[in-house]
């Protein structure tokens, strides 16, 4: 029961820093510089514009109702129930900081850096603990049951772009959309950075005629290895290829192994986007 409390308490604890991170990066750097995030909100900024009964965060909250309804039948309660709180935090901080400061416009390449960086790491961390903003982010993560080749931060940027094209035809300003789409795409990246940067591992193929002393090594490090059959393409010896995925903080420990056991080994790292097994991550059908 206290572990089940603490679990609740962190993802409204994460949601809470996320929504107030998202409410500061909107209105210091979108807002104030007529940039759009895209999504439910460059919606609500566009109906404001031309009707400004509602504040922006009151709308995104009566546009994203039909969209959760949507969300519970395909995914359930749980969703619900996060994502309510985070469209409402993060609706509400937004109102909120719009209140209380008044951030003065700056150069839009900036806004557009740091702008991105901070809306793709607050709607990452949401989505890390199954909850989201609603709009783009919710729509992604329906689609993301569909379309499972693509990552969640790609579909969150196609839907951006989309409301953003709609946003410089209303303000008939271009350029503001250029520069949105520069930062929906810093967005997008930060948000893969966040969701599957845990996942991401190094991949190392060594070739060497005394893989069974480079095997064994890497073994007493606790480290998994695969031991690949192959022939030398000019010798047309038998060959033992040894696979190994390892965390990046231990390609030095790997190359000084290798070299110590074989000075002429030959060593192929290169970086694998998502490594799912022990000592990694895990396949659930909810994953991202």
């Amino acid at each position: 029961m206290v572990q089940k409390f603490r679990g609740v308490l962190r993802i409204f604890v994460v949601v809470t820093l996320a929504s107030a991170v998202y409410a500061v990066a909107f209105n210091w750097f979108f807002q104030s510089n007529d940039l759009t995030m895209g999504g439910f909100t460059g919606v609500a900024q566009i109906i404001h514009y031309l009707l400004p009964v509602l504040p922006i965060g009151v709308l995104t909250i009566v546009m994203n109702i039909p969209l959760f309804i949507i969300g519970v039948r395909c995914m359930g309660i749980k969703l619900l129930l996060s994502s309510l709180y985070a469209m409402a935090a993060s609706s509400l901080l937004l109102d909120l900081v719009a209140s209380l400061f008044t951030f003065q416009p700056m150069e839009p390449l900036l806004a557009c850096i740091y702008g991105g960086a901070l809306l793709g790491i607050s709607i990452g961390l949401m989505l890390l603990v199954n909850a989201t903003t609603g709009g783009t982010e919710l729509l992604a993560r329906l689609l993301k049951l569909r379309f499972h080749h693509l990552s969640i931060g790609r579909l969150c940027l196609i839907c951006d772009v989309i409301v953003v094209l709609l946003y410089a035809a209303v303000f008939r300003n271009v350029h503001n959309a250029l520069y949105s789409i520069i930062a929906l795409y810093i967005s997008s990246l930060a948000i893969d950075m966040v969701i599957y940067g845990s996942r991401t591992a190094e991949l190392a193929y060594i070739i060497s005629g005394r893989s069974a002393q480079i095997g064994q090594a890497l073994l007493e490090l606790d480290m998994g290895i695969t031991l690949l059959p192959a022939t030398g393409g000019f010798s047309g010896d038998p060959k033992q290829v040894i696979l190994c995925a390892f965390k990046r903080r231990q390609i030095a420990v790997i190359k000084a192994q290798v070299h110590s056991i074989d000075p002429n080994a030959f060593l192929i790292v290169c970086q694998a986007h998502e490594v799912l097994g022990e000592g990694f991550g895990s396949y659930s059908q909810e994953s991202l």
